[in-house]
């Protein structure tokens, strides 16, 4: 039989277990698994009693918070009720207010009407009316000391009148003591005596560097006292005059006169005319740029 020579035959292992070798393993005692499974079970109660302690104590607090969310919601259902209640006052006084501010301003437009019809009825009763202001007073002055008083200024201004023209004439009292020279209100027959009088007193004034005074009423005493002559007017007229002037005085306008018992201004001779009505209209002419 043949061999080749390239070829070998294996080495045997020499690391091959002995047959003699055995392992062995450990047990526990029946006593020791015992106390195992004993630990165990009291870990085991141990954990669930602390979860249930934790459930109880969540349950309690989800319970309260339970609780406060419903206090909460009913909170806001109470507060909800509030503010729909006061809204709904709220657009009541608001309509009530409407009302009565609506009501307040057919109130003032009604007493404005009223204001003016007693207005006009008022200067009505004045047309024939004019007054002497700044005239010094007598001692026992008279009803006919006063007649013959208009009836010497109406020789000096060129403009005659009897004493049938004069239906009554009386001086003003004085609102504080010690006024002495109050304005003496005359009542003529006619506007028209009225309107040339003045007319008349108005020119001589214009003509003559020497104004009218006392003298020109038949004084002998305190003759130099500056005597001025004008229309009746009611309380709103005067105080319409009064701030006409006022607006004279700022430059603002160059003219103002009374005619009729109404009150005029004009800015210049090319201007028009305006009538004064109310205090607010010459407030605003004031303030006006």
């Amino acid at each position: 039989m043949n061999v080749s020579l390239e070829k070998s035959f294996s080495e045997p292992d020499i690391h091959l277990t002995p047959t003699n070798f055995l392992m062995t393993r450990r047990k526990r005692s029946r006593e020791e698994d015992i106390i195992g499974m004993s630990d165990l079970t009291a870990f085991k109660d141990e954990m669930m009693k602390s979860m249930a302690a934790l459930f109880a104590n969540s349950d309690a607090k989800i319970s309260q918070m339970l609780s406060s969310f419903k206090e909460v919601q009913e909170t806001n259902q109470g507060i909800l009720e509030s503010i729909n209640f006061l809204t709904e006052q709220n657009k009541q006084l608001n309509a009530k207010i409407d009302s009565l501010e609506l009501q307040r301003r057919k109130d003032s437009e009604y007493i404005t009407l009223l204001e003016n019809r007693i207005e006009d009825q008022q200067m009505l009763s004045r047309k024939q009316n004019f007054e002497l202001k700044n005239v010094p007073r007598k001692e026992s002055e008279t009803r006919e000391d006063l007649v013959d008083m208009v009836i010497h200024l109406s020789k000096t201004v060129g403009c005659e009148i009897s004493r049938r023209d004069i239906t009554d004439i009386y001086r003003v009292r004085g609102k504080k003591d010690g006024l002495k020279n109050t304005p003496i209100v005359v009542e003529t027959s006619s506007s028209f005596v009225k309107i040339d009088l003045m007319k008349m007193s108005k020119m001589y004034n214009v003509k003559n560097k020497t104004k009218l005074m006392a003298k020109h009423l038949g004084f002998h005493r305190n003759e130099d006292v500056p005597i001025y002559i004008s229309e009746n007017l009611t309380s709103k007229g005067a105080r319409l005059h009064y701030l006409a002037r006022d607006l004279v005085k700022s430059k603002k306008y160059k003219f103002c006169w009374t005619a009729y018992g109404k009150v005029y201004i004009r800015r210049d001779e090319n201007s028009p005319i305006i009538t004064l009505k109310s205090e607010a209209q010459c407030n605003q002419l004031m303030n006006a740029s």
